[in-house]
């Protein structure tokens, strides 16, 4: 086949029993103005019809590669790339879908030079809003490590010779829920060239599956991906030590909040004490226990009602 030939985007979508959701993201992608793409469907030998709703499109641009991945989706993805014959990498999670333009405005940022492109999502299921992506000044590896991913997969499309240079997504199972996070932070440590665009180009699914019962392995998973590119020991350096501890008591601080938020408040406490331990100087842990200690006691009187 010559390079004539080849899709210019490939399209990996991981998926595991979300034969509902997978049809809406799959119409979604036939749906885009921009038609130059494959899709690569890396299915974790669902036990739903998954395999109807991909064979219903009878699109050849649509593949299926059946592929256990042990409960890591970054081998998934992984192996989606290995796949793809496109010279741009698209990623898209099966709850998710994207707006019929998302494709020609990223390709023309890649394109353009850029090799990573990302742009806003509107949260839809059981939390509704905007999710804003970036902006340039947090994709720095300083910035990525101090306050945490502002990169979504499902935003994202990377230009494939990088990501090669990289590794890919780590299959570390001990990254598991911040697997793409540990990734951002491997491409900008490579100086990948990063754009965000403010436009909104498709919808994040928050539904039951990614919400609080994933909160504490998603803080250890966190933990686990700044580790590793922090150095701890008593041979590193105070600002290295500083910084994370710093990167530390944001983790807990944000899971403390994620707690709270789903109206954890008794469990936030321990988590808001560790940030607090760990970084006194951030104010918003301050605000947010104080938010926290309301919250709670408006929950017992609600109870003792």
């Amino acid at each position: 086949m010559n390079a004539a030939s080849l899709p210019l985007v490939s399209v990996v979508i991981p998926t595991y029993n979300h034969a509902e959701f997978l049809r809406e993201a799959l119409e979604s992608l036939v749906a885009q103005t921009f038609s130059d793409w494959e899709a690569l469907v890396v299915n974790n030998y669902s036990e739903d019809n998954t395999l109807d709703v991909v064979g219903a499109f009878n699109d050849p641009r649509i593949r299926v590669e059946n592929f256990r991945n042990n409960g890591v989706i970054g081998a998934s993805r992984n192996r989606g790339i290995r796949l793809s014959r496109g010279k741009y990498i698209a990623f898209l999670d099966s709850d998710d879908k994207w707006y019929p333009e998302k494709l020609s405005h990223c390709v023309c940022c890649l394109d353009q030079g850029a090799d990573l492109v990302c742009h806003d999502l509107r949260n839809i299921g059981t939390r509704e809003g905007i999710v804003h992506c970036g902006p340039k000044q947090r994709s720095t590896f300083d910035a990525l490590l101090e306050h945490g991913s502002c990169i979504i997969p499902s935003a994202t499309l990377v230009r494939k010779s990088i990501l090669d240079s990289v590794g890919g997504f780590s299959e570390n199972p001990a990254f598991i829920t911040s697997e793409d996070y540990h990734l951002w932070l491997k491409l900008a440590r490579a100086q990948a060239v990063m754009v965000f665009l403010e436009e909104i180009l498709g919808e994040y699914r928050v539904h039951a599956g990614n919400l609080s019962g994933s909160i504490l392995s998603h803080l250890k998973s966190a933990l686990s991906v700044t580790g590793d590119f922090l150095q701890t020991d008593s041979s590193s350096s105070l600002k290295s030590r500083l910084c994370a501890r710093r990167c530390k008591s944001r983790i807990y601080y944000g899971a403390g909040r994620s707690l709270q938020a789903s109206g954890q408040y008794a469990e936030a406490w321990q988590l808001f004490f560790t940030s607090l331990e760990l970084w006194p100087f951030n104010a918003r842990i301050y605000a947010a226990m104080g938010l926290n200690c309301i919250a709670w006691m408006r929950s017992q009187c609600r109870s003792l009602a």
